[in-house]
């Protein structure tokens, strides 16, 4: 009988007679002398001729998938372990024991295989099973579920769009291939079983599993070895959901920080904070994946890729708000030679001021002769005389100020002019605008290309 004869029910089963003879597994015991008293069944290998290797066929069945720790690159599974064995002293006829096939005893009463994990670092906390099954043949069977902490190298070049695979490596820890010789299941069997028996896959996705055998001569004695393989695949859409669409959001806002106005320190401020935001998240990352692998994290790559766009972005504006600055200190001293300018207009005009006051002088003279009546010819001499002198002194400030008009028009003209190309743009707006929109269309190409890139790597299937 073969370890597929007792799967997967498991079952002790009892062929009774028709005869109305009653018996009881004892009588089987006594027959076969086993009780915990003799030693003799669990002291040596169980086989007649000591050159026969005794044949153990293993099955792990993988039950839950627990927890993968990337940090700690090590695998907790909770597997059901079957091993099977020939033990060449027990046998009995069912038909003289009412047709009992199969009896439960306990495990330290006969010998049993020293098989180890290589890979366990810390020994389930739960007690093995404390009994086995023999059969009518000398077949022996034990099962044992166990929570499994062992290494794996777990690799996050992908992650979270991973596949593991991780290995459980079953051997004897002192019987070499001449004394124990290990058997399994093909790996299709133990893949369906595994898929009907599973329960919980935490945040992974059971694949497959596959099995090997090895030969392998670790202190100089070749020894049977049976690889377990698991793969698995991560689940990422929680990933996806807590950390790639917030980076990915925060590029959308440092793109949308170029409608804001170089102006003041606001463009500034905000491209900080952004920034500052994906330093966050790449600590959070830090405390996710491990300290060294093979390859460096695409996630790692997607979040740098991204903070240096930011970066560059950063500085963009820092060097659009010196070249404002610059601007802002020669138009100062534009307005400071203005306002001197201003200040001599200020005088002139003061000039002007006179002249008008003299021409209202002379419309009251006018206005006085005629209210009169009187031509000038009629008025008294002292009266002309005062009017004539009157009238020169004005014709001669009059020819003056002829001059300084002249002078002002001049001085209104440049004014003018300076209002002028005070209107018009300063070379470093109109630059700095054209520099904003080809860094922006830069930036948005350089952004989509990087994304691209990412998503073709990460969706790349794994070699």
């Amino acid at each position: 009988m073969l370890l597929r004869d007792f799967l997967p029910l498991f079952l002790i089963v009892v062929d009774v007679d028709s005869s109305d003879r009653v018996c009881s597994y004892q009588d089987v015991l006594n027959y076969l002398n086993l009780s915990k008293n003799n030693e003799l069944f669990s002291l040596t290998r169980p086989v007649r001729d000591f050159r026969k290797p005794t044949e153990v066929y293993l099955e792990v069945l993988l039950y839950a998938i627990l927890d993968v720790r990337e940090i700690d690159q090590t695998f907790v599974p909770y597997v059901w372990i079957l091993v099977e064995w020939q033990n060449d002293y027990i046998s009995w006829d069912p038909r003289n024991f009412c047709g009992i096939k199969n009896v439960t005893i306990p495990t330290d009463i006969l010998w049993k295989p020293d098989l180890t994990i290589e890979e366990m670092t810390e020994r389930d906390k739960a007690p093995p099973s404390p009994y086995l099954t023999i059969s009518s043949n000398g077949k022996v069977l034990i099962q044992n579920d166990q929570v499994l902490v062992s290494t794996c190298r777990i690799q996050v070049h992908k992650f979270p769009f991973d596949v593991q695979s991780c290995t459980l490596s079953i051997k004897s820890v002192v019987h070499s291939v001449q004394e124990i010789k290990l058997n399994s299941l093909n790996s299709s069997v133990t893949t369906v079983w595994s898929h009907n028996l599973m329960r919980t896959q935490y945040e992974w996705l059971f694949v497959k599993m596959t099995v090997t055998t090895e030969t392998v001569m670790p202190f100089g004695s070749k020894q049977d070895t049976i690889i377990y393989t698991i793969f698995m695949k991560r689940r990422p859409v929680l990933y996806i959901v807590n950390f790639l669409l917030p980076v990915l959001f925060f590029l959308c806002l440092d793109l949308s920080s170029f409608l804001i106005s170089d102006r003041g320190g606001e463009k500034l401020s905000f491209k900080v904070t952004v920034l500052l935001a994906v330093t966050v998240m790449q600590l959070i990352l830090n405390d996710i994946l491990p300290s060294s692998s093979d390859k460096i994290p695409l996630i790692e790559v997607y979040c740098t890729g991204i903070f240096g766009l930011m970066f560059l972005s950063l500085l963009e504006t820092i060097l659009m708000m010196y070249l404002m600055e610059l601007e802002s200190e020669s138009q100062d001293i534009e307005m400071d030679r203005r306002h001197s300018l201003g200040e001599s207009f200020g005088d002139n005009l003061g000039r002007d001021t006179d002249y008008q006051s003299c021409e209202e002088e002379e419309k009251k003279w006018t206005r006085c002769t005629f209210i009169c009546g009187v031509s000038a010819d009629k008025m008294p001499t002292k009266v002309v005389q005062g009017c004539g002198s009157r009238l020169m002194e004005e014709l001669q400030e009059s020819e003056k100020l002829s001059d300084e008009l002249k002078e002002l028009i001049k001085v209104l003209s440049l004014l003018v002019n300076n209002m002028k190309e005070e209107r018009k743009p300063s070379f470093w707006t109109r630059n700095i605008k054209i520099i904003n929109r080809v860094y922006f269309i830069l930036y948005v190409t350089a952004s989509s290309l990087f994304l691209c890139f990412m998503f073709a790597i990460w969706t790349a299937p794994t070699e």
